[in-house]
């Protein structure tokens, strides 16, 4: 592809048309590249890579957590509060998976999830762990936590650039018409009446975290079809109501108004919502983003983490290779041992231990955990993971720009991306050298494709693609930008497609597998901090019920 074609696909012919974009690439910082996840192990071990550990290279301890993403931390802070050994093994440098920060020598940054929404009084395991970070002040008549201004996202939080200025909100008020105004309110009377909706046990319709959502048939239903379905059923057909539903479901899932789930579209308003008419909770956030969450959760258990370890077998028992009968193997190599390629044979070190805690997502399974393929579900290959590209931008200075002021998050109308968080704004520095972070999800409906498109790019086009999007905001951000750095995350999320939510998988590979126990956001079918949070603790607790501690 030329320039041109280029950004065509992924920016849009009409940003083409109206950019006048020509055929040799503009300004690029001088400084950046690629960074992060360590797709060459991954997909070695994808194909069956495979080394055996020596005889005298093997450890016993009562639990192997594979993965150190929120899932498996959360697990391993509970293990340690139980007084339970084990070693926790992470592929990457660091632990965090799409929590992980970065940090510069302005402000530290988000790579990834970038807040946590303030718990409703049920979730009293989260809540609890707010309280041990010593984020809160107390809990109000209902019980809600108290958190402490600092921690709570400052003003002003959003805006939305739209018709050449910026505009506070993100939904596009100022061209808005009478229609426009009366559908959104519409669907906002139909999002308190699922906030209000009960079922015969008291349950909510829509709860975090998702095993605390009803089960009943009415709401169920709303899996059955696609976000923008429901709402054509409704009669909205607003572009404006539209667009801002839209960026609701590629914000959360990388899904667009067709591909999601009406469940997971009606989710996404009514779940952080406490009663009918009440705006949703107040996000709770860092100029790192949830790396100040991973930060705490990794100081907790830091003796036990192994990162830069790939785990490429797991061998419950049952199995004809397993000596012992009771015990699983776990099979790791040293990333740093290996080449480029992986080549030639790096040391790998075993583990026999009673329990696993399988805390990196389900698609890996049937490729790590022997017999798990022809043995285990075969529901796991409904899990569809989502493509994300994120990229930080270091700029010497602000831009100049006209409309509402530079925001927390701030976001393009009709542009494929989601727009940018600014890293400096918690910290209240409203002027000089800042970092933006950039999130595009690829939305293609295969996520195979999505991937190849991801991969395929060099640093320098998609460089291009974000300037080039960000330019239509603000027109000096190449000559400002001294450094972009991009991190490609090829299976980001579970994508909440229509069917996912009320179908059998999820239910079904959350079960253990002999004594090999799951843990991953992707199990609720909702990528948040607060379902890996949940998994982690739940899959702990099934061990914990059998060690009886």
């Amino acid at each position: 592809m030329n320039r041109r074609e280029l950004l065509a696909s992924f920016l849009g012919m009409p940003f083409v048309l109206s950019s006048g974009c020509g055929l040799s690439t503009p300004q690029l910082p001088t400084a950046g590249g690629f960074v992060g996840t360590s797709h060459a192990a991954g997909h070695k071990l994808r194909d069956g890579f495979r080394p055996e550990p020596p005889k005298d290279a093997w450890s016993t301890t009562d639990v192997v957590i594979v993965g150190g993403g929120v899932a498996g931390l959360s697990a391993a802070r509970k293990l340690k509060q139980a007084g339970v050994n084990f070693v926790l093994l992470e592929l990457e440098p660091e632990v965090g998976g799409t929590a992980v920060s970065g940090e510069s020598s302005v402000v530290a940054y988000p790579w990834a999830a970038h807040y946590l929404p303030v718990p409703l009084p049920h979730n009293t395991e989260l809540i609890n762990l707010l309280d041990e970070m010593q984020l809160l002040e107390g809990r109000d008549e209902n019980g809600t936590p108290i958190v402490a201004e600092q921690f709570l996202c400052r003003d002003p939080q959003e805006r939305l650039f739209i018709d050449g200025q910026w505009q506070e909100g993100l939904f596009p008020w100022d061209q808005a018409t009478d229609d426009d105004v009366a559908q959104l309110r519409a669907f906002q009377k139909e999002i308190s009446r699922w906030v209000a909706w009960r079922d015969a046990d008291g349950n909510r319709a829509f709860s975090i975290p998702v095993a605390k959502c009803s089960n009943d048939a009415e709401v169920m239903a709303l899996d059955k079809q696609s976000m923008q379905q429901w709402m054509t059923e409704r009669g909205w057909n607003s572009r404006h109501l539209k667009w801002y539903v839209d960026y609701a479901c590629r914000d959360d899932y990388g899904l667009r108004i067709d591909q999601t789930s009406a469940w997971a579209g009606i989710f996404y308003f009514a779940a952080r919502v406490s009663e009918p008419g009440s705006d949703s909770q107040s996000f709770i956030t860092w100029p790192e983003g949830n790396g100040r969450l991973i930060t705490h959760l990794r100081e907790l258990v830091s003796d036990h983490i192994l990162t830069g370890h790939a785990v490429s077998q797991i061998t419950p028992p049952g199995n004809e290779s397993v000596d012992d009968s009771v015990l699983a193997s776990v099979v790791a190599f040293r990333t740093s041992d290996a080449s480029d390629s992986l080549g030639p044979q790096p040391k790998a070190h075993g583990w026999k231990a009673p329990h696993v805690i399988f805390a990196a997502p389900p698609f890996l399974a049937p490729h790590l955990i022997a017999d798990y393929r022809e043995s285990g579900p075969s529901s796991i290959r409904e899990f569809e993971f989502g493509s994300w590209l994120v990229a930080n931008l270091h700029l010497d200075d602000r831009p100049s720009e006209s409309g509402f002021v530079m925001s927390w998050d701030n976001v393009i109308y009709d542009s494929p991306s989601l727009g940018y968080v600014t890293a400096t704004h918690q910290r209240g520095l409203d002027r000089g050298p800042t970092v933006l972070t950039y999130y595009y999800p690829l939305c293609e409906s295969s996520p195979k494709i999505a991937r190849e498109r991801l991969l395929k790019l060099s640093w320098r086009e998609w460089a291009d693609i974000v300037l080039s999007d960000l330019e239509r905001a603000h027109p000096e951000i190449r000559s400002l930008t001294r450094r972009l750095d991009i991190m490609r995350w090829g299976h980001a999320m579970i994508r909440p497609v229509p069917g996912f939510i009320s179908g059998t998988a999820r239910a079904e590979c959350s079960r253990p597998f002999r004594n090999v126990h799951f843990a991953h956001s992707s199990l609720s079918g909702i990528p948040l901090f607060e379902e890996a949070f949940y998994h982690g603790n739940r899959a702990a607790s099934e061990i914990l019920e059998t060690l009886d501690v």
